[in-house]
């Protein structure tokens, strides 16, 4: 089945049965098609449609752009250690210099001196960083961390990916993305 290009245009934002995102970064995204089966599998509840149908020989249906689930799922505790979320923890810069950009990873206690690969010993570094380091110490260079890396929690990771929205975000979201952020007085 070919799929106009204009309809890939219509993601639908999932909430959890709370009314939460259930991730921020990437931010919860099921392709129209996949929220037009869930809400006629009785799977979710829609909150909002995007102006533009899609049709079938006798139905005519809104597309969907928020969707909560009916079953809360409950979210995952442990953060799996990737260099995706090790950049995400240490917001996409490096944690020697605070460049954006071309980023690598760089063991604090290096590997040759018995350094560990885990959350409390990695950090992101750009290249120019991560070379002037080389497998020598912190202070054998004179170089310091900007924060200390420890391991994040699942909360951490969903209040920094909060501050990375997707490209694009469409106006029927908005209230649902931020609606349990604290208000400024």
């Amino acid at each position: 089945m070919r799929e106009p290009a204009a309809l890939k245009q219509y993601p639908a934002l999932v909430l959890n049965a709370d009314y939460r995102p259930l991730s921020y970064y990437p931010l919860s995204l099921w392709p129209w098609q996949e929220a037009i089966k869930a809400a006629y599998l009785d799977r979710v509840t829609i909150l909002a449609e995007y102006e533009s149908v899609v049709r079938s020989p006798t139905t005519e249906i809104r597309i969907p752009s928020v969707v909560v689930l009916k079953e809360f799922i409950k979210p995952q505790k442990r953060v799996a250690f990737t260099r995706f979320n090790l950049f995400l923890r240490d917001e996409f810069r490096c944690q020697y210099c605070g460049a954006k950009g071309d980023l690598t990873f760089d063991h604090v206690v290096p590997r040759a001196r018995g350094g560990i690969t885990s959350w409390e010993n990695v950090v992101a570094a750009c290249s120019p960083c991560n070379l002037r380091k080389g497998s020598k110490s912190l202070r054998q260079v004179g170089m310091t961390l900007r924060k200390p890396p420890r391991q994040p929690s699942a909360s951490d990771m969903q209040m920094i990916g909060r501050r990375f929205p997707p490209g694009h975000l469409h106006e029927s979201w908005l209230d649902f993305l931020y609606w349990d952020a604290e208000l400024e007085a």
